[in-house]
């Protein structure tokens, strides 16, 4: 019989309210592996109804880590988990930013953007501040953004504001990895969303590079030696 696997849950908000803190945001990312395509930040605050309610995962239209879900799941309750959140935001570092930066400052800069356009930050001129946010991973890409950050391997998994932050990420890079498809045919990004997949290696090595290729990353030289000097 088929484990079934547990919804992610509230515990870690509802500590943290008990704490003193109201802005509570779950951050996720989506893209660090890709070969292609932009690294997105997603950021959800969620509802007091959403975090204090019996079954906050269902509540959401049986949201989970986004990598657990199949890609029409993750679009069909896309606007449902959005609708739930008090704010919600993604931000994004282009390949063009990644290969300049690197993933490091490119996941920083991406996270600043998705603060700005969430509208809460520790900025001293906004009306708002992030008492709190749980991070997916095991380093710390959020601070300044917020007065504490706490880091949990597999919160996407487990807590449910960083499931909807990986959920709302993963859609929005899927759509925009989708589009690009239309501009670059050959590398089938509306399938493998820019990761490796035998599709996209043997274009890689019938065509070389697309414009939003990460052309500094290890693959190239297997791929398309004659670009590397």
């Amino acid at each position: 019989m088929k484990k079934i696997k547990p919804w992610p849950d509230a515990s870690r908000e509802r500590a943290l309210y008990q704490s003193g803190a109201r802005t509570i945001v779950g951050i996720d990312e989506v893209g660090k592996g890709s070969w292609a395509g932009s690294l997105v930040i997603g950021i959800a605050m969620l509802s007091d109804d959403v975090i204090f309610g019996d079954q906050p995962a269902v509540a959401l239209g049986g949201v989970r880590d986004s990598k657990q879900l199949l890609e029409a799941k993750r679009e069909a309750m896309f606007d449902e988990v959005a609708a739930k959140c008090q704010r919600w935001s993604t931000g994004l570092a282009t390949a063009a930013e990644c290969d300049e930066l690197g993933m490091v400052a490119a996941q920083r800069l991406a996270t600043t953007r998705g603060f700005a356009a969430l509208g809460l930050s520790l900025g001293v001129t906004n009306d708002f501040v992030v008492d709190a946010a749980i991070v997916d991973g095991r380093w710390d890409f959020v601070s300044p953004h917020a007065r504490k950050v706490i880091l949990e391997v597999k919160a996407d998994v487990n807590c449910v504001s960083v499931s909807a932050a990986s959920v709302l990420a993963k859609v929005t890079r899927d759509r925009m990895m989708r589009e690009s498809a239309s501009d670059y045919p050959q590398w089938h990004f509306d399938t493998n969303k820019g990761y490796p997949s035998p599709k996209h290696r043997t274009a890689l090595q019938g065509y070389g590079p697309s414009a939003i290729h990460r052309t500094s990353w290890a693959f190239m030289p297997n791929y398309v030696p004659w670009l590397i000097k």
